[in-house]
């Protein structure tokens, strides 16, 4: 039983995310851990026990509601992962107030919305590619920084119509929000800095409204008649726009990554023997863009596997381990495999809480992989794969960096 009594400590830095889910899962389908500033949650990397959770009533993600902790003031207001419980969206909104949120947001995100920014995101690869194009040749370049991360956080920033002199601000917050390194200091200071950015947001579309996201969700915040209060209206936006680009950076770098070790597959996919969308799905289930979200809390006592999941005790949803359950995946869920019949995963998570941005997400890769591989099919890693690093987290699963030769190095390295 000690195994079930001992928490495993997460760690913060992110440094082996899928060797910790490994270790997660070993200890049963729900694993107790410990957060930063002591607190406790259970761990839950089993895809059948995690589906079923995310599906039905018997799990909250509204702390107020269901967490005593929170509701009784015992979390510090410079708990580093305050921004994931204490926002008023529907992210952390429960039973109706989730379908009222959720309906609010969701024309940003629909079929027609998202097929129209297709034009859009092809001009802003081959933007972006075009710029990669002019690095001198045997000079590396980092992916991350100037094609996964640029794309994702353009395309929601013209969506939701966040001006481009906001933006530096935006992803310093955004990435500050995701970091589980920061001490509970920097975290408090970069939460109140995000307010303030998301206010100044909200005042301009205010003023000056346009065809966007944020001006209709103003606009629905003003009409007495949309229950939005102002509240709701910035953490709404905190949420789309943060989300709305975290996942897709991850994907696109995992996406990259996997390719660039994998050139017989990358020949396939160009010469489509292999569609994009099964690479696709496939780094999405093996590379969960988010391993760990927090937090949901247990309505009523849970019993799962051998352990008891109390009424009122904090959930995570443990995406990567889920993703590589091999009750779900077999011998092979280890295995990174385009070509496999089942890539069924939880990376845009499950039931109402599914997130709504997984068509734009989608869209934006299948654009960006093929084409930053045609432009350049010669690109081969920069550096050995340990020395990529990891994002400061074990929320957001990426790497730190992801420096590549964009053609053939003409001096041998060593």
């Amino acid at each position: 039983m000690a195994k079930h009594t001992t928490p495993v400590v997460l760690d913060p830095t992110g440094s082996d995310i899928q060797g910790e889910s490994a270790r997660l899962r070993e200890r049963g389908p729900a694993a107790l851990v410990e957060l930063p500033g002591g607190i406790r949650a259970w761990s839950v990397t089993d895809a059948a026990v995690l589906e079923q959770l995310l599906s039905g009533p018997d799990v909250s993600k509204n702390a107020r509601q269901h967490w005593p902790a929170f509701r009784d003031g015992e979390i510090a207001e410079d708990w580093p992962l305050l921004p994931w419980v204490a926002v008023n969206n529907m992210f952390t909104a429960y039973g109706p107030d989730h379908r009222r949120l959720r309906k609010i947001v969701a024309p940003a995100f629909t079929h027609r919305r998202t097929t129209a920014l297709e034009p859009r995101i092809h001009e802003i690869t081959e933007e972006l590619l075009d710029g990669l194009a002019a690095t001198p040749a045997g000079t590396p370049t980092d992916l991350r920084e100037r094609f996964a991360y640029p794309l994702p956080i353009r395309v929601i920033c013209e969506l939701m119509g966040v001006p481009a002199d906001l933006r530096t601000r935006l992803r310093q917050c955004v990435d500050g929000v995701f970091d589980t390194s920061l001490s509970p200091e920097q975290s408090q200071a970069n939460y109140a800095a995000l307010y303030e950015l998301m206010f100044e947001l909200v005042a301009r579309r205010r003023d000056h409204p346009g065809d966007d996201m944020t001006s209709l969700l103003v606009a629905a915040a003003d009409d007495v008649d949309t229950p939005l209060t102002e509240l709701e209206l910035v953490d709404t936006l905190m949420l789309v726009i943060g989300a709305g680009h975290e996942t897709t950076v991850n994907l696109l770098d995992q996406a990259i990554y996997q390719l660039l070790l994998r050139p017989q597959l990358r020949a396939q996919l160009l010469a489509g023997q292999v569609e994009w969308s099964a690479l696709i799905e496939e780094v999405l289930r093996f590379e969960a863009p988010l391993a760990h979200v927090p937090l949901r809390f247990a309505v009523r006592d849970l019993t799962v596997g051998e352990v008891v999941i109390a009424q009122g005790e904090p959930i995570l949803a443990g995406y990567a381990g889920a993703n590589r359950d091999p009750a779900v995946h077999g011998a092979t869920a280890d295995e990174f495999d385009p070509t496999r019949a089942l890539k069924t995963h939880l990376a845009f998570g499950y039931g109402a809480h599914h997130c709504l941005g997984a068509p734009l997400a989608r869209l934006e890769a299948t654009i960006a992989l093929p084409a930053i591989f045609q432009r350049f099919p010669e690109i081969e890693l920069a550096v050995a794969p340990a020395e990529l690093g990891a994002v400061a987290s074990f929320i957001s699963n990426g790497h730190h960096h992801l420096p590549v030769y964009l053609s053939t190095p003409r001096e041998p390295r060593t």
